[in-house]
């Protein structure tokens, strides 16, 4: 195995279905359409990280059968991509060690703020706490055999996102951007897969709507595109449907194997579809 991506989360920071909404897509039977809030697991045969810990942490760790977890990377301090952060601590005891984390300086002490009783070693008192070595991300950095280039874009506070890559796989991770700089740009170009934030059809002031992002991929020319955090003005099947060749919906439980040695085939998917009754019994 090269590169695996599991997406544990794509949708927006309310995530759907929404509370009191009755609309087609909260209401689906399709369970492409049932989204935990953003974020994705990533591994190679050595080496586990997720990237953001947004409050369904724990929920996606049980649904997609987690265990391992070498590192934590954040995008941004948004209530939907770290509010879980704490269950991080059921990982230290099945590693029996601390746990990295990374952040840009702006996020991680935002994070550090709110999780202010994190600390890396276990405490006097008994009490069970995350046991954290945390780390500024300002430049290329390496967990494993994994290798992250923090790459900022626009999202009205600070976000960070990643280039991630083994010797044979690339994988680029943008989950909310609203402006993506020429940079930016040129460091994601031509990668195995891109993943790109796509709100909704309509534009909005701090995201991406499918048009904006169709236009910054058809830059990045990526092998192949995914578009995560979704709103519920999105169904899937009618947007994959209206999506140009190598550009798809993500949903939670789609995992992407990358190939194992460079210039090898299209990449394998395994497409993990969870029951609607299975992912309501673990919340």
């Amino acid at each position: 195995m090269s590169l695996e991506i599991l997406f544990t989360g794509t949708g927006t920071s309310v995530g759907i279905p929404m509370i009191g909404c009755h609309c087609p897509v909260c209401t689906s039977s399709d369970p492409r359409n049932t989204r935990w809030r953003s974020s994705v697991y990533i591994r190679t045969a050595k080496t586990a990280v997720v990237i953001d810990t947004p409050p369904d942490f724990r929920q996606q760790m049980l649904q997609f059968k987690i265990e391992r977890l070498d590192g934590v990377v954040f995008t941004h301090a948004h209530a939907d991509h770290f509010l879980g952060f704490d269950d991080i601590r059921r990982f230290n005891t099945l590693k029996s060690a601390p746990i990295a984390a990374y952040a840009d300086p702006v996020t991680l002490a935002e994070i550090r703020s709110v999780f202010h009783y994190i600390g890396n070693k276990p405490s006097a008192q008994g009490l069970y706490r995350p046991l954290i070595n945390f780390h500024e991300a300002v430049e290329p950095f390496q967990i494993g055999d994994l290798r992250f280039t923090p790459v900022e874009v626009c999202h009205g506070v600070r976000m960070t996102g990643y280039l991630v890559q083994t010797a044979q796989a690339s994988i680029g991770y943008v989950p909310d951007c609203c402006g993506m700089p020429d940079e930016a740009i040129k460091t994601f170009k031509g990668v195995d897969l891109m993943i790109l934030d796509a709100l909704r059809y309509r534009p909005h002031p701090a995201h991406f709507c499918v048009r904006q992002s169709l236009e910054v991929l058809e830059k990045i020319g990526a092998k192949r595109s995914c578009l995560t955090h979704i709103c519920h003005d999105i169904e899937h099947a009618t947007l994959a449907a209206e999506l140009p060749p190598g550009v798809e919906p993500a949903y939670d439980g789609l995992r992407i194997r990358l190939p194992g040695a460079a210039g090898s085939a299209a990449p394998d998917t395994d497409k993990v579809h969870a029951s609607r009754v299975q992912r309501e019994s673990a919340l």
